[in-house]
C-alpha cells in the first residue's frame, strides 16, 4: 500500500477532475437546483406582525436573490447548485467574501444524536445518507477524508470573490496533510499578498494529560485569501490583566497610560531635527504637532526631560491579533470550547463558540458580505454572521444540525431566511452513481428488484416502473423522483390496479416525494387495495457504496407519516382577523425505518401508542399559502418557552392575531418535523 504522501498527487488530481466536471455540468443544459422548502420569518410568539408591518411601511418585498439561506443536502451539490444558480437567485461565483468550515476530522467521534422526551429518552445513530458520508469519510482513513475534502475545496475557491479569505478548522490529525491541499489550491506564502496567510493555533481544552505524550490542548485553523485584494480589517485583541499593569503602568487622573517614543532613529521615514524643552533630537512629527500634543496635554517628560507621548488605555484599540489565540474570552464572547453550563450551548458536541467566530468575520469581511460555512453544525457561524450584520449561507448533510441552526436563528430574532434542499437529489447522486447514462427507469428498475417485485414484460412496461411481486395479483408501481406522489399518483395507480393487464388484487406505490395532503387523500379514498410506501431517502447513497451488492431484505420500505389538523377557524377584529390551527395527530412512518437499536425502538412504539404528538419537534404555519413558496411566519418548537413552559413539548394550537382580512376562503398550511427529522404537512380552507 502506497504511503499517504505517494498518494496525494492521485488525490488531488482526482478531486480536481471531480470538480471540473461538476462545473462543466454547470455550464450544460442540466443544472442541478436548490428547492425553498420554508421562506422563515422569525417568529416565536406574535412579533412576527411588527416585522411585517415594517416591510410594508418601507415598502420592501422579500427577495430571494438577496436572502440569507440555511441548505440541507450534500454541500458539494449544495455548491454546484449556488454556482449554478436558477431564475431567481444569480449564480454565486465569486460573490462570498468569507468561508469558515470545520469539517468533521475525528474519525472515532461517535455522531449518535441523543433525543430527550418528556417520557424517556432516545439515542438514534446517524442516518444510513449520514453515517454513509462519515462512513465513506474515513473508509481509507486519511487518504478518504483528504478525498472528500479537495473537490469541495476546489468549488469553495471558485464561490469566494476577489476579496475573499477561507479558514479551515481542522484537527492536529489532519492538519499537515490539509495544509498540502490548500497550498496546492489556493497558493503557498506569497509576497504578493494571496494564498496562505496564517496557521492559527486555537486553545480550544484545558490542561489535561495524553497518554505517553504531551497534552493536546489546541485545533489548528488555516487561513488562505484568494487573491492580493482580500479584506483585512486588522483586528485588534484586547489586553490582558499583566500587559495591562506592565506597559500602562502610568496615571492621568483615573486614567491609565503608556509612554510611547516620539524619536524617530532607526526609522526608515526619516523625521524631523529640531529641540524640544532643551533636546535636540530627530522627532517624528513636526514641531506644530508636538506643539498640538503638548497643548492637548498628550506629552509625558522624563525624568531628564524627554518628550514622550501618552496612550491613554481606553483610546487603545488593542494589540495586533497573533496566531496563538489561548484567551478564554474575546470582546466579552466565550471563546473556548462550549462546556454543558456555557450560556451559550445548544447541546451540540462540537459547537465553536461564538467568540471564535467574531474573531474571524470581524477580521476578514466587512457588513454586507456574504459568509457561508458548508458544515454548519450548530450553526454557530450563521449566528455570529446575522448578528454582525453579514449576509450568509449555510449547509449540512446532518437533519439535527439544520433543525439546531433553524431554531437558533429564529431564538436570536434572525431576519426572514430561506430553508432550502438540494433538489432532484436523488437524480444527481444517482447520475453520480451510474454516470451520464442514467435514466429515471433505471432507477425505477433497482427500486422493483429491492423491494422484491419482478418487472413486467416490456411491452406493458414501456416506463420500466411497474411490476409484480412474485406470482401474486399484487402489482408495484414505482413514482418519478422528480414528481410529487399525490392524489393524481393514487387515481393512476388505482387505474392500472383495475384495468392493466386484465386487472390486479392490489397496487402498492413507492414513491420518492409526496404531496402534502396525500393523508388525507389516502382517507378520503379509503382504499385498502392501495397502499402506499416510502422509499428509503438513503438509498442511493447506499448504491453507490455498496453497488450490487445491497440485497432487498438490506432495503426498509416505510409506511408514510402524515400530520393531522384539528379544529381551524377564523375571526374578524375590526380591521384584521385572527386565525387558530390545532394540531390533531402525528402519524409516524414504521419505527422499523430509523436506525435505533431494540431498546429505543421499544421505547419508541410506546411513545407512538401513547402520545405520538410528543415527537413533534417543530411546527409552522403558513396563514395564505400559495402553493409554491412556503412563509412561516408563526413557528413553535421544543426548547421554546415564550409560548409554554414545556421545554420538551410543542404547543398544540397556533393562534395568529392582526392578520389582513381576505375575502372568501383562508388557504392554510402546516408544516411540522419530528425529533428524527422526518418532514410531514397538511393544507386546509378556513372559510
Amino acid at each position: 500500500m502506497p504511503s499517504l504522501l505517494e498518494q496525494l498527487p492521485k488525490i488531488v488530481a482526482d478531486g480536481k477532475r471531480e470538480a471540473e466536471q461538476i462545473l462543466e455540468r454547470i455550464e450544460s443544459s442540466y443544472r442541478i437546483g436548490l428547492q425553498t422548502r420554508e421562506l422563515v420569518i422569525p417568529s416565536r410568539d406574535t412579533n412576527w406582525k411588527d416585522m411585517l408591518a415594517a416591510q410594508s411601511k418601507a415598502g420592501a418585498e422579500l427577495d430571494p436573490a438577496t436572502m440569507n439561506r440555511l441548505i440541507y443536502g450534500d454541500n458539494l451539490l449544495a455548491m454546484a447548485a449556488l454556482l449554478a444558480g436558477d431564475e431567481h437567485t444569480p449564480s454565486m461565483r465569486g460573490k462570498v467574501d468569507l468561508i469558515y468550515i470545520d469539517p468533521p476530522f475525528d474519525s472515532k467521534a461517535d455522531y449518535r444524536t441523543k433525543i430527550t422526551l418528556s417520557a424517556a429518552e432516545l439515542e438514534q445513530k446517524p442516518t444510513a445518507i449520514e453515517q454513509f458520508a462519515y462512513g465513506d469519510t474515513w473508509r481509507d482513513g486519511r487518504a478518504s477524508y483528504l478525498s472528500m475534502l479537495v473537490p469541495r475545496l476546489y468549488l469553495m475557491r471558485e464561490l469566494l470573490s476577489v476579496h475573499g479569505s477561507i479558514y479551515v478548522h481542522i484537527g492536529w490529525q489532519v492538519a499537515a496533510h490539509v495544509r498540502v491541499l490548500m497550498d496546492d489550491l489556493f497558493g503557498a506564502a506569497d509576497i504578493s499578498g494571496s494564498g496562505f496567510r496564517n496557521e492559527i493555533a486555537w486553545r480550544c481544552t484545558t490542561a489535561h494529560s495524553d497518554s505517553k505524550r504531551y497534552g493536546v490542548n489546541h485545533q489548528t485553523i488555516l487561513f488562505y485569501t484568494k487573491g492580493s485584494k482580500a479584506i483585512w480589517n486588522d483586528p485588534k485583541g484586547p489586553y490582558d490583566d499583566d500587559y495591562i499593569e506592565k506597559y500602562f503602568r502610568y496615571r492621568d487622573g483615573d486614567r491609565r497610560f503608556k509612554s510611547g517614543d516620539l524619536s524617530a532613529y532607526g526609522l526608515s521615514g526619516g523625521g524631523y531635527q529640531y529641540v524640544w524643552n532643551g533636546h535636540d533630537k530627530l522627532w517624528r512629527c513636526p514641531p506644530e504637532t508636538m506643539q498640538r500634543y503638548h497643548d492637548e496635554g498628550k506629552l509625558y517628560y522624563t525624568k531628564n526631560g524627554v518628550a514622550r507621548f501618552k496612550q491613554y488605555l481606553d483610546d487603545a484599540e488593542g494589540y495586533p491579533e497573533q496566531t496563538l489565540w489561548e484567551d478564554t474570552v474575546w470582546r466579552d464572547k466565550e471563546t473556548q470550547f462550549i462546556v454543558s453550563w456555557s450560556d451559550e450551548g445548544v447541546d451540540y458536541d462540537t459547537q465553536k463558540p461564538e467568540g471564535l467566530l467574531e474573531r474571524i468575520i470581524k477580521a476578514s469581511s466587512d457588513e454586507g458580505s456574504i459568509v457561508a460555512d458548508f458544515f454548519v453544525g450548530s450553526g454557530t457561524t450563521a449566528a455570529v454572521a446575522e448578528r454582525l450584520g453579514r449576509r450568509w449561507i449555510s449547509s449540512d448533510l446532518g437533519k439535527p444540525a439544520c433543525m439546531i441552526t433553524r431554531k437558533r436563528l429564529i431564538d436570536q430574532d434572525a431576519q426572514p431566511y430561506l430553508y432550502q434542499h438540494v433538489g432532484d437529489y436523488q437524480v444527481e447522486q444517482m447520475r453520480s452513481t451510474l454516470g451520464r447514462k442514467f435514466r429515471i427507469g433505471d432507477l425505477s428498475l433497482i427500486v422493483l428488484g429491492l423491494y422484491g417485485a419482478l418487472p413486467l414484460p416490456p411491452e406493458e412496461n414501456p416506463n420500466r416502473n411497474l411490476g409484480r411481486v412474485g406470482n401474486t395479483k399484487q402489482l408495484v408501481y414505482v413514482d418519478s423522483p422528480n414528481k410529487m406522489t399525490g392524489l393524481a399518483t393514487l387515481k393512476r395507480a388505482i387505474s392500472l390496479r383495475e384495468n392493466h393487464m386484465g386487472g390486479w388484487d392490489k397496487v402498492i406505490v413507492l414513491g420518492w416525494n409526496f404531496d402534502p395532503n396525500i393523508g388525507h387523500d389516502l382517507d378520503a379514498l379509503d382504499d385498502p387495495q392501495l397502499e402506499v410506501l416510502v422509499i428509503p431517502p438513503d438509498l442511493l447513497d447506499r448504491l453507490k457504496k455498496k453497488g450490487k451488492k445491497l440485497k432487498p431484505d438490506e432495503v426498509r420500505f416505510s409506511s408514510l407519516q402524515y400530520l393531522v389538523l384539528g379544529a381551524t377557524s377564523r375571526k374578524k377584529n375590526g380591521k384584521a382577523e385572527s386565525l387558530s390551527v390545532e394540531l390533531a395527530n402525528y402519524v409516524l412512518l414504521s419505527p422499523d425505518a430509523l436506525n435505533l437499536d431494540d431498546a429505543n425502538r421499544a421505547k419508541l412504539e410506546k411513545i407512538v401508542n401513547k402520545d405520538p404528538m410528543a415527537l413533534i419537534e417543530y411546527w409552522s404555519v403558513d396563514p395564505d399559502y400559495d402553493g409554491e413558496i412556503f412563509r412561516s411566519v408563526w413557528q413553535d418548537y421544543r426548547g421554546n418557552t415564550e409560548n409554554d413552559e414545556d421545554p420538551y413539548r410543542v404547543v398544540t394550537t397556533a393562534r395568529l392575531d392582526g392578520l389582513p382580512i381576505v375575502d372568501g376562503k383562508r388557504r392554510v398550511c402546516v408544516r411540522a418535523v419530528d425529533v428524527f427529522g422526518f418532514e410531514a404537512e397538511a393544507i386546509v380552507e378556513v372559510t
